[in-house]
């Protein structure tokens, strides 16, 4: 009778030979067009004609053998954590209406394992999208939250998505992610969804697609040659550094500073995509930074209600501040023209002598001591470095031509690093300054003068102008104080090559920065 209804309807698939026109699931769903194909599970994603309800669906065809034991295990697999996921509701993930296997709605004649058949996504095409050119960086952004904020809700469910995979995925009229054809893995991980949030970034800021069992249509994201993931903002310029940095920290295992649930990533967001609004409000106005970075801007304020309370309670503290200073001045001038001598004792000042002072009877002072540490090496004169540059291992900028003004000798001149809204190691995991000599030095101390308070670093050795953060080595930690800082080692170290590491910014106002105005290198006698 089902063959019946099936030769009514279309040719029923046979042998995983998929067609449009052709119908799976007893002769219910006929294929239209197909959208991918997932290598990695023989996954074919399809859009097909619902004829009994009369409506599109997107099927998720698990093709293969069911001869063959472990693909149908595998396949199983992906169906049972389908099914699970049916009770599952948010606009990022399409809605799964029916799960198909052997036996329950599949024939073992037909070449597939399973169907996962879901609502159908209306919108655009992910690998289209990003065919011509990359997303705006601002847009990107905003697309990849509502997809990190199915992620975190699912998870909370104990739920894997398996949304590592571009042809998965679809552009909603909204202009939001939503995966379309779900159907995770049999071994995905709640891990694999958040490195798939960060290679989605990746893919819609550079064209490319950083992990592994992409689509061919799509070219794999370069590495550099220590093995590391390129950074956007290397291949696109115009990429911020928050955003580049989140899409490289989301992606890649190990490391410190490493992003590695669905929570971070959506703050991380949400932080990278204000200040990006912000940047484009400020361009749009028609201003642009001076030299040193401030911006000066007409700009009609923003309503903050917070912004405002801050406002009014800084105004009330200057007018107690200025009461305060007026009532004081005005207790001198009356006290000045008052008659009354002064309430305190008359003062004697007696006319020096010329006498000479008596020979002393005790011991010579000893010599003056050294102001090195019991056991520390003597320090020699300080040697200036050939040259001082911005190490920023998760990216660029922080005012980069400024860091030679580290070495010029006059601390007036400072470096300060980019402002940012959240400490380190939220963005990136730091960043810092290398000074390199001509030749090796055999350093005992360096002084840091005009630091910003509270600002915490590391005093690192590197083996080349251009080390991994992990290979170099600490060799002593300062918290600055805001005029000068020592680290003094406690025992001469050799080398060439050493990094100002900043590991916690100073703070003010909610936003973090740091400045210093000199550093000093003290090689030992």
């Amino acid at each position: 009778m089902n063959e019946k209804r099936s030769e009514q309807v279309g040719i029923r698939a046979r042998g995983g030979s998929l067609a449009p026109g052709s119908v799976v699931g007893d002769g219910r769903y006929r294929l239209l067009a197909q959208f991918g194909i997932d290598e990695r599970a023989g996954a074919h994603l399809w859009r097909a004609r619902d004829g009994q309800l009369r409506r599109d669906v997107a099927l998720t065809l698990l093709v293969g053998d069911p001869a063959d034991a472990e693909s149908a295990r595998m396949a199983r697999r992906t169906l049972e954590r389908a099914a699970h996921a049916a009770k599952f509701t948010h606009e990022g993930v399409a809605r799964v209406l029916d799960v198909l296997s052997l036996g329950t709605g599949i024939t073992s004649s037909e070449g597939l394992l399973g169907v996962v058949v879901t609502e159908w996504t209306k919108g655009t095409d992910l690998i289209d999208l990003v065919a011509e050119h990359p997303v705006a960086p601002l847009t990107a952004a905003r697309m990849v939250q509502k997809l990190a904020e199915a992620v975190e809700r699912a998870h909370h469910s104990g739920l894997v998505l398996g949304l590592d995979h571009p042809q998965r995925l679809r552009l909603t009229t909204d202009g939001t992610l939503r995966l379309a054809f779900p159907g995770p893995l049999p071994d995905a991980t709640l891990r694999d969804d958040v490195k798939a949030i960060g290679a989605v970034l990746y893919l819609l800021l550079t064209g490319r697609w950083a992990l592994p069992g992409g689509p061919a249509a799509i070219p794999a994201a370069p590495q550099a040659p220590n093995g590391r993931l390129v950074p956007p903002r290397s291949l696109v310029p115009a990429v911020p550094t928050e955003l580049s940095s989140l899409a490289v920290r989301t992606i890649e295992d190990g490391g410190h500073g490493g992003i590695r649930t669905s929570a971070a990533i959506l703050r991380a967001l949400e932080v990278a995509a204000e200040a990006e609004e912000r940047t484009q409000l400020i361009n749009a106005a028609g201003v642009k930074p001076d030299d040193d970075g401030t911006i000066w801007t007409t700009k009609k304020p923003v309503k903050d209600k917070a912004h405002r309370r801050k406002l009014a309670l800084g105004v009330t503290v200057l007018v107690v501040a200025a009461v305060g200073i007026l009532a004081w001045l005005g207790m001198l001038a009356i006290s000045f023209f008052q008659d009354t001598p002064s309430g305190g004792p008359p003062i004697n000042v007696a006319a020096p002598t010329t006498t000479a002072a008596p020979p002393s009877t005790s011991p010579a002072p000893p010599p003056a001591s050294s102001n090195n540490p019991p056991g520390q090496a003597q320090i020699g004169a300080a040697v200036e470095p050939s040259g001082a540059t911005v190490y920023n291992p998760d990216g660029d900028g922080d005012n980069t031509s400024r860091a030679k003004n580290l070495i010029d000798g006059d601390p007036g001149t400072t470096w300060r690093t980019d402002q940012y809204r959240q400490q380190f190691p939220t963005i990136k995991q730091g960043v810092g300054i290398l000074a390199s000599f001509d030749n090796p030095i055999n350093l005992a101390k360096v002084t840091i003068a005009g630091g910003t308070a509270n600002t915490v670093v590391e005093l690192r050795a590197a083996d080349s102008k251009n080390p991994d953060l992990g290979s170099t080595r600490v060799l002593g930690t300062a918290t600055l104080n805001g005029q000068s800082t020592d680290i003094a080692l406690p025992q001469p170290q050799p080398g060439q090559y050493f990094v100002i590491w900043i590991t916690k910014l100073g703070s003010s106002g909610g936003k973090y920065q740091s400045q210093i105005g000199e550093l000093t290198f003290l090689p030992a006698q």
